[in-house]
């Protein structure tokens, strides 16, 4: 059952962040996990990944805002998934930029933040939609209009986004292949090879 992770937004007056004396939170308001935090973390669209859960009621998400931004910050830091749930559980800056404001939390297990990346490989092999792509671009958007840049930006979603290209099989490297032909072909050209691409 799909749920939205708000929990971040209300701070707890005996939460972490307050319990810190006033130098490290002057440190923290200044660091680049709060800008994270605030430019990544809080406007990753939550909804656009609820046609991967169920519409019963049953157990709802894990927060798929923080492992979102759990892989961005993996991917960034070239970290290893060890490493990444060693961050999120030892290091007080990357639970600022994750939104977590108690040393007991956790906001997802490894079990999980894989069962949610083979959730959006399989979303892409059936419909050719790339969730986590639409959230780089809907960041890129906001980003570029609220701090008004006019450079070129580089992309990191392929990066990202889809499987590590290394750990394919020949067959997901033709399914892939196949797959990405498709979505570049024009209608014209799509109607006339629907029947090679239908199996």
């Amino acid at each position: 059952m799909f749920k939205k992770n708000t929990q971040h937004s209300q701070t707890d007056i005996f939460g972490l962040f307050n319990s810190l004396p006033e130098s490290m939170k002057k440190k923290i308001e200044k660091s680049e996990e709060k800008s994270f935090y605030k430019l990544i973390f809080s406007t990753i669209n939550e909804e656009l990944f609820a046609p991967l859960y169920a519409d019963t009621k049953s157990r709802p998400n894990a927060p798929i805002n923080a492992m979102v931004a759990s892989l961005i910050l993996m991917y960034r830091n070239t970290w290893t998934y060890e490493e990444l749930f060693k961050n999120i559980q030892f290091n007080l800056l990357v639970r600022v930029a994750l939104g977590l404001d108690s040393l007991e939390e956790m906001p997802f297990c490894q079990a999980t933040l894989f069962n949610f990346q083979n959730r959006l490989t399989a979303h892409f092999a059936e419909t050719g939609e790339n969730l986590l792509e639409q959230v780089f671009d809907r960041l890129t958007e906001k980003q570029l209009k609220e701090l008004k840049v006019k450079t070129s930006i580089q992309r990191t979603d392929s990066l990202a986004a889809a499987s590590n290209i290394r750990n394919y099989t020949r067959l997901q490297l033709l399914v892939e292949l196949l797959l990405r032909i498709w979505r570049v072909l024009t209608e014209e050209d799509k109607a006339r090879f629907k029947d090679q691409f239908a199996p």
